[in-house]
Protein backbone atom coordinates (compact mmCIF):
# COMPACT_ATOMS: atom_id res chain seq x y z
CA UNK A 1 0.00 0.00 0.00
CA UNK A 2 1.43 3.35 -1.04
CA UNK A 3 1.67 6.26 1.36
CA UNK A 4 0.52 9.71 0.30
CA UNK A 5 2.83 12.66 -0.26
CA UNK A 6 2.61 16.35 -1.07
CA UNK A 7 5.67 17.86 -2.71
CA UNK A 8 6.47 21.55 -3.11
CA UNK A 9 9.10 23.07 -5.41
CA UNK A 10 8.88 19.74 -7.22
CA UNK A 11 10.96 20.73 -10.24
CA UNK A 12 11.19 18.12 -12.99
CA UNK A 13 10.29 15.29 -10.64
CA UNK A 14 13.62 13.83 -9.49
CA UNK A 15 12.51 13.63 -5.89
CA UNK A 16 8.95 12.72 -6.84
CA UNK A 17 10.07 9.82 -9.02
CA UNK A 18 12.41 8.51 -6.32
CA UNK A 19 9.71 8.75 -3.66
CA UNK A 20 7.25 7.02 -5.99
CA UNK A 21 9.67 4.10 -6.33
CA UNK A 22 10.01 4.07 -2.54
CA UNK A 23 6.27 3.59 -2.13
CA UNK A 24 4.78 7.11 -1.97
CA UNK A 25 1.96 8.41 -4.14
CA UNK A 26 1.81 12.16 -4.77
CA UNK A 27 -1.62 13.65 -4.23
CA UNK A 28 -0.20 17.07 -5.12
CA UNK A 29 2.96 18.57 -6.62
CA UNK A 30 3.52 22.34 -6.68
CA UNK A 31 6.09 23.95 -8.98
CA UNK A 32 6.85 27.52 -10.04
CA UNK A 33 8.36 26.87 -13.47
CA UNK A 34 5.81 26.19 -16.21
CA UNK A 35 8.05 23.87 -18.22
CA UNK A 36 8.89 21.79 -15.15
CA UNK A 37 5.17 21.55 -14.33
CA UNK A 38 4.55 20.30 -17.86
CA UNK A 39 7.30 17.73 -17.33
CA UNK A 40 5.53 16.45 -14.21
CA UNK A 41 2.18 16.25 -15.99
CA UNK A 42 3.61 14.60 -19.08
CA UNK A 43 5.35 11.86 -17.12
CA UNK A 44 2.35 11.29 -14.91
CA UNK A 45 0.38 10.54 -18.08
CA UNK A 46 3.21 8.55 -19.69
CA UNK A 47 2.64 4.80 -19.49
CA UNK A 48 6.36 3.95 -19.62
CA UNK A 49 7.31 6.21 -16.70
CA UNK A 50 5.74 4.04 -14.01
CA UNK A 51 4.90 7.28 -12.23
CA UNK A 52 1.65 9.04 -11.46
CA UNK A 53 0.34 11.89 -9.36
CA UNK A 54 -3.12 13.28 -8.77
CA UNK A 55 -2.59 16.98 -9.37
CA UNK A 56 0.04 19.53 -10.38
CA UNK A 57 -0.28 23.18 -9.40
CA UNK A 58 1.84 25.82 -11.14
CA UNK A 59 2.86 29.01 -9.34
CA UNK A 60 4.38 30.44 -6.17
CA UNK A 61 4.05 27.77 -3.50
CA UNK A 62 3.60 30.47 -0.83
CA UNK A 63 0.60 31.95 -2.67
CA UNK A 64 -2.59 30.76 -0.91
CA UNK A 65 -4.34 31.04 -4.27
CA UNK A 66 -2.20 28.22 -5.65
CA UNK A 67 -2.83 25.63 -2.94
CA UNK A 68 -4.17 25.44 0.59
CA UNK A 69 -1.95 23.50 3.01
CA UNK A 70 -4.76 22.85 5.50
CA UNK A 71 -6.55 20.73 2.89
CA UNK A 72 -3.75 18.17 3.15
CA UNK A 73 -3.70 17.86 6.93
CA UNK A 74 -2.42 14.49 8.12
CA UNK A 75 -0.60 13.59 4.89
CA UNK A 76 2.05 10.90 5.30
CA UNK A 77 4.90 12.96 3.86
CA UNK A 78 5.50 16.62 3.08
CA UNK A 79 8.53 16.88 0.80
CA UNK A 80 10.34 19.43 -1.30
CA UNK A 81 13.50 20.70 -2.89
CA UNK A 82 13.18 24.35 -1.92
CA UNK A 83 15.35 26.90 -3.80
CA UNK A 84 19.10 26.56 -3.34
CA UNK A 85 20.45 30.07 -4.22
CA UNK A 86 19.95 31.47 -0.68
CA UNK A 87 22.50 28.96 0.63
CA UNK A 88 24.80 28.05 -2.24
CA UNK A 89 28.53 28.62 -1.73
CA UNK A 90 28.78 30.03 -5.25
CA UNK A 91 26.22 32.73 -4.42
CA UNK A 92 25.90 35.56 -1.90
CA UNK A 93 24.49 33.25 0.81
CA UNK A 94 21.80 35.76 1.76
CA UNK A 95 19.85 33.07 3.60
CA UNK A 96 16.81 34.53 5.32
CA UNK A 97 17.22 37.78 3.36
CA UNK A 98 16.85 36.11 -0.04
CA UNK A 99 13.39 36.38 -1.61
CA UNK A 100 13.82 32.83 -2.92
CA UNK A 101 14.24 31.36 0.56
CA UNK A 102 11.34 29.04 1.30
CA UNK A 103 13.01 26.71 3.79
CA UNK A 104 11.67 28.39 6.91
CA UNK A 105 8.26 28.87 5.30
CA UNK A 106 8.06 25.18 4.48
CA UNK A 107 8.97 24.20 8.03
CA UNK A 108 6.20 26.48 9.27
CA UNK A 109 3.67 24.62 7.11
CA UNK A 110 4.28 21.57 9.28
CA UNK A 111 2.16 23.25 11.95
CA UNK A 112 -0.76 23.31 9.51
CA UNK A 113 -0.29 20.13 7.49
CA UNK A 114 0.87 17.96 10.41
CA UNK A 115 2.50 15.38 8.14
CA UNK A 116 3.79 12.20 9.70
CA UNK A 117 7.17 12.98 8.10
CA UNK A 118 9.01 15.86 6.44
CA UNK A 119 11.76 15.62 3.80
CA UNK A 120 13.62 18.66 2.50
CA UNK A 121 16.85 18.76 0.50
CA UNK A 122 19.20 21.58 -0.38
CA UNK A 123 22.80 22.38 -1.27
CA UNK A 124 25.84 21.65 0.87
CA UNK A 125 26.18 25.38 1.62
CA UNK A 126 23.36 25.11 4.16
CA UNK A 127 25.60 22.82 6.22
CA UNK A 128 28.28 25.50 6.64
CA UNK A 129 28.95 27.50 9.86
CA UNK A 130 27.34 30.54 8.20
CA UNK A 131 23.92 28.91 8.66
CA UNK A 132 24.38 27.25 12.06
CA UNK A 133 21.79 29.52 13.67
CA UNK A 134 19.35 29.04 10.81
CA UNK A 135 19.63 25.26 11.15
CA UNK A 136 19.22 25.47 14.93
CA UNK A 137 16.08 27.54 14.51
CA UNK A 138 14.64 24.92 12.15
CA UNK A 139 15.40 22.07 14.56
CA UNK A 140 14.00 23.92 17.54
CA UNK A 141 10.83 24.88 15.68
CA UNK A 142 10.22 21.28 14.61
CA UNK A 143 10.83 20.13 18.19
CA UNK A 144 8.10 22.47 19.46
CA UNK A 145 5.76 20.95 16.85
CA UNK A 146 6.40 17.43 18.13
CA UNK A 147 8.95 16.24 15.58
CA UNK A 148 12.46 14.85 15.85
CA UNK A 149 14.60 16.24 13.04
CA UNK A 150 18.08 15.55 11.76
CA UNK A 151 20.30 16.86 8.98
CA UNK A 152 22.62 14.67 6.92
CA UNK A 153 25.05 15.43 4.09
CA UNK A 154 24.48 12.78 1.41
CA UNK A 155 26.56 12.19 -1.72
CA UNK A 156 24.72 10.95 -4.79
CA UNK A 157 27.70 8.78 -5.74
CA UNK A 158 26.99 6.68 -2.64
CA UNK A 159 23.76 5.53 -4.27
CA UNK A 160 24.95 4.37 -7.70
CA UNK A 161 24.70 7.82 -9.27
CA UNK A 162 27.86 8.57 -11.35
CA UNK A 163 28.16 12.05 -9.87
CA UNK A 164 29.40 13.47 -6.56
CA UNK A 165 26.47 15.83 -5.94
CA UNK A 166 26.47 16.37 -2.16
CA UNK A 167 23.02 17.33 -0.87
CA UNK A 168 22.09 18.48 2.61
CA UNK A 169 18.98 16.57 3.60
CA UNK A 170 16.57 17.26 6.47
CA UNK A 171 14.30 14.46 7.69
CA UNK A 172 11.82 15.04 10.49
CA UNK A 173 9.31 12.55 11.87
CA UNK A 174 6.64 12.72 14.51
CA UNK A 175 8.07 11.52 17.82
CA UNK A 176 6.27 8.15 17.70
CA UNK A 177 8.05 7.25 14.44
CA UNK A 178 11.42 8.97 14.87
CA UNK A 179 13.09 6.13 16.75
CA UNK A 180 12.56 3.79 13.80
CA UNK A 181 14.31 5.98 11.24
CA UNK A 182 17.72 4.93 9.93
CA UNK A 183 19.62 6.88 7.31
CA UNK A 184 20.18 4.70 4.23
CA UNK A 185 23.56 3.02 4.08
CA UNK A 186 25.87 4.05 1.21
CA UNK A 187 26.28 1.61 -1.64
CA UNK A 188 29.64 0.83 -3.21
CA UNK A 189 31.17 1.16 -6.66
CA UNK A 190 29.10 3.79 -8.43
CA UNK A 191 29.60 3.61 -12.22
CA UNK A 192 31.96 6.10 -13.88
CA UNK A 193 30.97 8.66 -16.49
CA UNK A 194 32.56 6.58 -19.23
CA UNK A 195 30.80 3.39 -18.17
CA UNK A 196 27.47 5.18 -17.82
CA UNK A 197 27.52 7.01 -21.12
CA UNK A 198 29.45 4.73 -23.51
CA UNK A 199 26.36 3.49 -25.33
CA UNK A 200 24.92 7.00 -25.72
CA UNK A 201 28.19 8.67 -26.72
CA UNK A 202 28.87 5.94 -29.28
CA UNK A 203 25.39 5.85 -30.80
CA UNK A 204 26.52 7.33 -34.14
CA UNK A 205 29.74 5.35 -34.46
CA UNK A 206 32.23 7.89 -33.11
CA UNK A 207 35.72 6.52 -33.77
CA UNK A 208 37.28 7.79 -30.53
CA UNK A 209 34.69 6.27 -28.20
CA UNK A 210 37.08 3.78 -26.54
CA UNK A 211 39.63 6.53 -25.84
CA UNK A 212 36.87 8.69 -24.41
CA UNK A 213 35.55 5.95 -22.11
CA UNK A 214 39.07 5.41 -20.79
CA UNK A 215 39.54 9.14 -20.13
CA UNK A 216 36.08 9.49 -18.55
CA UNK A 217 36.84 6.77 -16.02
CA UNK A 218 35.80 8.82 -12.97
CA UNK A 219 32.75 10.00 -11.10
CA UNK A 220 31.40 13.28 -12.48
CA UNK A 221 31.64 16.55 -10.57
CA UNK A 222 28.35 18.04 -9.42
CA UNK A 223 26.16 19.07 -12.36
CA UNK A 224 24.98 22.65 -11.90
CA UNK A 225 21.62 23.49 -13.42
CA UNK A 226 21.98 27.21 -12.85
CA UNK A 227 19.14 29.72 -12.97
CA UNK A 228 17.38 32.11 -15.31
CA UNK A 229 19.62 34.89 -14.01
CA UNK A 230 22.77 33.41 -15.50
CA UNK A 231 23.03 32.71 -19.24
CA UNK A 232 22.54 29.43 -21.01
CA UNK A 233 23.27 25.83 -20.19
CA UNK A 234 26.73 24.70 -19.17
CA UNK A 235 27.97 22.13 -16.69
CA UNK A 236 29.14 24.44 -13.93
CA UNK A 237 31.58 27.14 -12.80
CA UNK A 238 35.27 27.32 -13.67
CA UNK A 239 36.47 24.68 -11.21
CA UNK A 240 33.81 22.24 -12.38
CA UNK A 241 34.75 22.89 -16.00
CA UNK A 242 38.34 21.94 -15.20
CA UNK A 243 37.13 18.70 -13.64
CA UNK A 244 35.06 17.95 -16.73
CA UNK A 245 38.07 18.72 -18.94
CA UNK A 246 39.99 15.96 -17.16
CA UNK A 247 37.16 13.63 -18.20
CA UNK A 248 37.58 14.87 -21.79
CA UNK A 249 34.19 16.56 -21.73
CA UNK A 250 33.57 20.09 -22.99
CA UNK A 251 31.53 21.67 -20.18
CA UNK A 252 30.91 24.97 -22.00
CA UNK A 253 27.46 23.97 -23.18
CA UNK A 254 25.13 21.10 -23.99
CA UNK A 255 25.16 19.35 -27.37
CA UNK A 256 22.18 18.71 -29.62
CA UNK A 257 23.63 15.38 -30.74
CA UNK A 258 26.47 12.96 -30.07
CA UNK A 259 29.68 12.85 -32.16
CA UNK A 260 29.51 11.12 -35.56
CA UNK A 261 32.03 8.84 -37.31
CA UNK A 262 33.84 11.77 -38.93
CA UNK A 263 34.15 13.86 -35.77
CA UNK A 264 37.60 14.00 -34.22
CA UNK A 265 38.71 15.72 -31.02
CA UNK A 266 42.22 16.58 -29.93
CA UNK A 267 43.37 14.43 -27.04
CA UNK A 268 44.90 17.54 -25.47
CA UNK A 269 41.92 19.81 -26.10
CA UNK A 270 38.25 19.86 -25.33
CA UNK A 271 36.30 16.67 -25.75
CA UNK A 272 32.69 16.33 -26.89
CA UNK A 273 29.84 18.02 -25.11
CA UNK A 274 27.17 16.01 -23.32
CA UNK A 275 23.55 15.95 -24.47
CA UNK A 276 20.61 16.51 -22.17
CA UNK A 277 19.89 12.78 -22.31
CA UNK A 278 23.40 12.08 -21.01
CA UNK A 279 23.09 14.64 -18.24
CA UNK A 280 19.76 13.11 -17.23
CA UNK A 281 21.37 9.69 -16.98
CA UNK A 282 24.15 11.13 -14.81
CA UNK A 283 21.43 12.47 -12.53
CA UNK A 284 19.82 9.05 -12.22
CA UNK A 285 16.77 9.68 -14.41
CA UNK A 286 15.42 6.93 -16.68
CA UNK A 287 16.43 7.18 -20.33
CA UNK A 288 14.59 9.32 -22.85
CA UNK A 289 11.21 7.85 -23.62
CA UNK A 290 10.77 6.72 -20.03
CA UNK A 291 11.08 10.23 -18.62
CA UNK A 292 10.39 13.23 -20.84
CA UNK A 293 11.49 16.80 -20.15
CA UNK A 294 9.34 19.58 -21.58
CA UNK A 295 10.45 22.96 -22.92
CA UNK A 296 13.38 24.28 -24.98
CA UNK A 297 16.89 22.85 -24.63
CA UNK A 298 18.16 25.23 -21.94
CA UNK A 299 15.03 24.81 -19.85
CA UNK A 300 15.36 21.04 -20.08
CA UNK A 301 18.96 21.24 -18.95
CA UNK A 302 18.09 23.43 -15.96
CA UNK A 303 15.32 21.06 -14.93
CA UNK A 304 17.72 18.12 -15.11
CA UNK A 305 20.67 19.90 -13.50
CA UNK A 306 18.66 21.23 -10.56
CA UNK A 307 16.98 17.91 -9.77
CA UNK A 308 17.39 15.69 -6.73
CA UNK A 309 18.72 12.39 -8.14
CA UNK A 310 15.86 9.85 -8.10
CA UNK A 311 18.03 7.01 -6.66
CA UNK A 312 18.95 9.17 -3.67
CA UNK A 313 15.34 10.22 -3.11
CA UNK A 314 14.31 6.57 -3.35
CA UNK A 315 16.83 5.49 -0.72
CA UNK A 316 15.80 8.21 1.74
CA UNK A 317 12.12 7.61 0.92
CA UNK A 318 12.41 3.91 1.76
CA UNK A 319 14.03 4.78 5.08
CA UNK A 320 11.14 7.13 5.88
CA UNK A 321 8.55 4.55 4.82
CA UNK A 322 10.17 1.95 7.08
CA UNK A 323 10.05 4.38 9.98
CA UNK A 324 6.38 5.17 9.37
CA UNK A 325 5.73 1.43 9.35
CA UNK A 326 7.70 1.12 12.61
CA UNK A 327 9.97 -1.52 11.16
CA UNK A 328 12.90 -2.67 13.27
CA UNK A 329 13.71 -1.67 16.82
CA UNK A 330 13.14 1.87 18.01
CA UNK A 331 16.21 3.78 19.18
CA UNK A 332 16.12 7.04 21.11
CA UNK A 333 17.13 9.92 18.87
CA UNK A 334 18.51 13.20 20.13
CA UNK A 335 18.83 16.18 17.77
CA UNK A 336 22.38 17.35 17.11
CA UNK A 337 23.10 20.84 18.42
CA UNK A 338 24.21 23.16 15.62
CA UNK A 339 24.66 26.51 17.34
CA UNK A 340 25.13 26.59 21.14
CA UNK A 341 25.31 30.39 21.23
CA UNK A 342 21.94 30.64 19.52
CA UNK A 343 20.56 28.14 22.04
CA UNK A 344 21.75 30.19 25.03
CA UNK A 345 20.44 33.45 23.63
CA UNK A 346 17.06 31.89 22.87
CA UNK A 347 16.71 30.17 26.24
CA UNK A 348 17.63 33.29 28.21
CA UNK A 349 15.40 35.53 26.10
CA UNK A 350 17.19 38.66 27.32
CA UNK A 351 20.60 40.30 27.10
CA UNK A 352 23.51 37.94 27.75
CA UNK A 353 27.06 38.97 28.58
CA UNK A 354 29.68 38.01 26.04
CA UNK A 355 31.60 36.27 28.84
CA UNK A 356 28.63 33.98 29.46
CA UNK A 357 28.47 33.07 25.79
CA UNK A 358 32.11 31.99 25.87
CA UNK A 359 31.06 28.88 27.82
CA UNK A 360 28.05 28.05 25.63
CA UNK A 361 29.70 25.18 23.79
CA UNK A 362 31.60 22.04 24.71
CA UNK A 363 34.82 24.01 25.06
CA UNK A 364 35.58 27.63 26.05
CA UNK A 365 35.42 30.12 23.19
CA UNK A 366 37.55 33.16 22.56
CA UNK A 367 35.69 36.48 22.49
CA UNK A 368 36.54 36.73 18.78
CA UNK A 369 34.83 33.38 18.18
CA UNK A 370 31.71 34.58 20.00
CA UNK A 371 31.70 37.78 17.97
CA UNK A 372 32.04 35.82 14.74
CA UNK A 373 29.08 33.64 15.70
CA UNK A 374 27.03 36.70 16.59
CA UNK A 375 27.95 38.25 13.25
CA UNK A 376 26.69 35.17 11.44
CA UNK A 377 23.51 35.09 13.49
CA UNK A 378 22.93 38.74 12.66
CA UNK A 379 22.53 37.88 9.00
CA UNK A 380 19.42 35.78 9.66
CA UNK A 381 18.18 37.20 12.99
CA UNK A 382 17.77 40.64 14.47
CA UNK A 383 20.45 40.95 17.17
CA UNK A 384 20.38 43.70 19.80
CA UNK A 385 23.72 44.84 21.25
CA UNK A 386 24.12 46.67 24.54
CA UNK A 387 27.30 47.95 26.16
CA UNK A 388 27.55 49.02 29.80
CA UNK A 389 30.86 50.02 31.40
CA UNK A 390 32.82 48.11 28.79
CA UNK A 391 30.67 44.97 29.11
CA UNK A 392 29.02 43.87 25.86
CA UNK A 393 25.70 42.06 25.94
CA UNK A 394 23.65 40.48 23.14
CA UNK A 395 19.95 39.66 22.78
CA UNK A 396 18.42 37.42 20.13
CA UNK A 397 15.63 39.13 18.25
CA UNK A 398 13.21 38.00 15.55
CA UNK A 399 13.96 35.64 12.69
CA UNK A 400 14.28 37.56 9.42
CA UNK A 401 13.13 34.72 7.18
CA UNK A 402 9.78 34.60 5.44
CA UNK A 403 7.50 32.21 7.31
CA UNK A 404 4.18 33.47 5.93
CA UNK A 405 4.01 37.06 7.18
CA UNK A 406 1.66 39.29 5.15
CA UNK A 407 3.95 42.30 5.58
CA UNK A 408 7.28 40.57 4.80
CA UNK A 409 9.61 42.18 2.25
CA UNK A 410 9.65 38.86 0.42
CA UNK A 411 6.40 39.64 -1.39
CA UNK A 412 7.61 42.78 -3.17
CA UNK A 413 11.06 41.32 -3.82
CA UNK A 414 9.57 38.15 -5.25
CA UNK A 415 7.27 40.00 -7.62
CA UNK A 416 10.16 42.18 -8.79
CA UNK A 417 12.38 39.19 -9.49
CA UNK A 418 9.65 36.75 -10.57
CA UNK A 419 10.78 36.44 -14.20
CA UNK A 420 14.33 35.52 -13.14
CA UNK A 421 13.47 33.02 -10.42
CA UNK A 422 13.80 29.35 -11.31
Amino acid sequence: MKLNAVEICAGAGGQALGLHKAGFHHTLAVELDQNASKTLKTNSDLKNSGFSLDEVKTGDVADPGIWKPHEYKGIDLLAGGVPCPPFTIAGKQLGANDERDLFAWTVEQVATVEPRALLLENVRGLSMPRFAGYRQHVLDRLTTLGYVAEWRLIHASDFNVPQLRPRFVLVALQEKYAGYFRWPKPLLNAPTVGESLKDLMGTRGWGQIDDWVERANKIAPTIVGGSKKHGGADLGPTRAKRAWHELWVDAHGVANDVPGPKDEYSLDGRGPKLTNEMVARLQGFPDEGKWIFEGPKTSKYRQIGNAFPPPVAEAVGKAIKNALGKKGEAVARKPVEHDPIYKVLKEVGDFVKVESLQTAGDKPLEISEVELSISRLGKDFNIETFSDNGVTKYKLGSFKAFTGQDDHDRHAMFLKSRAKIS
